[in-house]
């Protein structure tokens, strides 16, 4: 109880807490970024060794695999981190960027993904205060930069991160914390179908295919966190970062036009900035176009 009242009467300490949270969090973030599509991986094949009445176990596979075992490792020289070698950010500047066994360089990747979970999850709570929408905005920033994550090395939204959080934003609803369950409903299946829609149009006119199903199934969640009125938002956002960072790869770095580019974290970001300042951007629309 004393933490708590600290906590609450100090938004200096409260903020530091959860800066060093998320932190925390964001170094559990890169297991997961790492492994998760691994492990879907090999359920796959499993799946298709099983379908196939294959015996022969499918490879890769003979160590277990999750998110909490085997212990981290070096990719190169197979050498186990340590507790040491794990603290976040801080271990990464002790080390140099170097693993301590074989001196191989570590992926700056690593110690920012923690930095920006932490720096996000800052604003998350100086934003909501100390309140239960802050701690649900906080499980919902750090499934955003999960998904933001394995979408871009991967094109993959997995729907183990996806559908619990399209339906504990359905949940959410109840109370409601942040928007009144017809609202959420309604947001969950207009976001679904309306990318649905898209998708299908352009495979009919042009014969491939624009998006994945994962990308429906994440504006859902959205739509259930934020409610359908915020989905026009979100789009528009998204769809403008998107067109900007696609252009300037294929302008800078001579990207095939070809290869597809994840629409994944254009999404994910725009739902985050939704989440927090979507009244506030929708208000200045308004007032900018004379509506209000």
């Amino acid at each position: 109880m004393a933490i708590i009242e600290l906590l609450s009467s100090s938004p200096i300490f409260y903020l530091f807490v959860v800066g060093l949270l998320g932190l925390m969090v964001g170094s559990f973030l890169n297991v997961v970024i790492h492994r998760l599509p691994m492990m879907m991986e090999h359920e796959w094949r499993a799946h298709c060794a099983e379908l196939a009445e294959s015996n022969t176990p499918p490879p890769d596979t003979e160590e277990k695999l999750t998110l909490s075992t085997p212990r981290s490792r070096c990719p190169q020289c197979g050498h186990a981190i340590t507790i040491l070698e794990n603290i976040p950010v801080l271990s990464y500047l002790w080390l140099r960027g170097r693993c301590s066994a074989c001196s191989e360089k570590i992926s700056i990747r690593y110690p920012l993904i923690e930095f920006i979970t932490a720096l996000l999850s800052i604003v998350v709570a100086w934003h909501f205060g100390f309140t239960w929408p802050a701690l649900a905005a906080l499980f919902f920033t750090w499934a955003l930069i999960a998904l933001t994550m394995i979408d871009f090395d991967h094109q993959l939204l997995p729907d183990s991160i996806t559908l619990p959080f399209l339906w504990s934003g359905l949940a959410l609803s109840l109370w409601p914390v942040f928007v009144d369950s017809p609202t959420a409903i309604i947001g969950a299946i207009a976001g679904y179908l309306s990318l649905w829609a898209v998708y299908w149009a352009f495979k009919l006119i042009t014969g491939k295919e624009g998006m994945g199903y994962g990308d429906f199934k994440l504006l859902a969640l959205l739509g259930a966190w934020m409610g359908w009125q915020m989905l026009p938002v979100i789009i528009l956002l998204s769809s403008a970062v998107g067109a900007v960072v696609g252009i300037t790869l294929i302008l800078l770095r001579g990207r095939n036009r070809n290869v597809p580019i994840p629409f994944g974290p254009y999404l994910a970001a725009a739902g985050w900035i939704a989440l927090l300042w979507g009244h506030d951007i929708s208000n200045a629309y308004l007032r900018f176009s004379g509506l209000q």
